[in-house]
Order: structure tokens, then sequence, then C-alpha cells
């Protein structure tokens, strides 16, 4: 039956057992992004925010001194501070997932 353009049984069954690993180590890498801590800063270092690898909001702690200049303030800070995390999870994410597909150029959506 070879010669039809069908690939052989061997490179049928090679490419199964590289899809079953690349599925085992997602959902092992779904595991470790969900129990990652990344602190995002705001500029001014008195709000930080705490995002999981994966988008999580996990916690905030904003400093009294901010807090004592108001809401505008704070609110500043806090946000300056969620875009950074945003930006380490989001960018952890993508490293982490280019490391598991080994490259394979992958369109995944939000991570363009």
């Amino acid at each position: 039956m070879a010669g039809f353009g069908l690939p052989n049984f061997g490179q049928l069954t090679e490419a199964f057992k590289k899809a079953q690993q690349i599925q085992q180590d997602a959902a092992k890498l779904q595991e470790e992004l969900d129990a990652m801590e990344l602190e995002g800063t705001s500029s001014c270092g008195r709000a930080s925010v705490w995002l999981s690898g994966n988008q999580q909001p996990l916690k905030v702690r904003l400093d009294p001194s901010l807090l004592a200049e108001g809401a505008p303030a704070a609110e500043a800070a806090t946000l300056d501070a969620l875009k950074a995390a945003y930006e380490l999870s989001t960018g952890t994410m993508k490293q982490r997932m280019e490391e598991l597909t080994g490259g394979l150029n992958l369109n995944l959506p939000g991570l363009g």
C-alpha cells in the first residue's frame, strides 16, 4: 500500500506518541501556570498586584502612604501595577507555551 502518498505506520505511531506527550505536557504546564504568583509593581513602587500564570488575580498590596494621597493616586498606581503583572503573566505563558510546542509556531488566541 505504500506509494499512494500515505505515511507508513511507524510515522503515524510516532506522530501519535508526540501528540500524546504534548497533551500531557500541556496539562502539567496548566498546573504550573495556575500555581505561579507573578508580581507586577507600579512605577512608584507603592502598589503591587499578583496574578497567576493564567492571569487569575491573586492579591493586591497598597502602601499606606499611597492611600493617604487619595483615591486618584491609589487607582493610578493600582492600574500601573496590574498592567505590569499582566505583561509578566502573559509573557510567561507565551514563553512556556513556545517551549512546550518546540517552536511549532502555533497561532494561539490571546498570545499574539
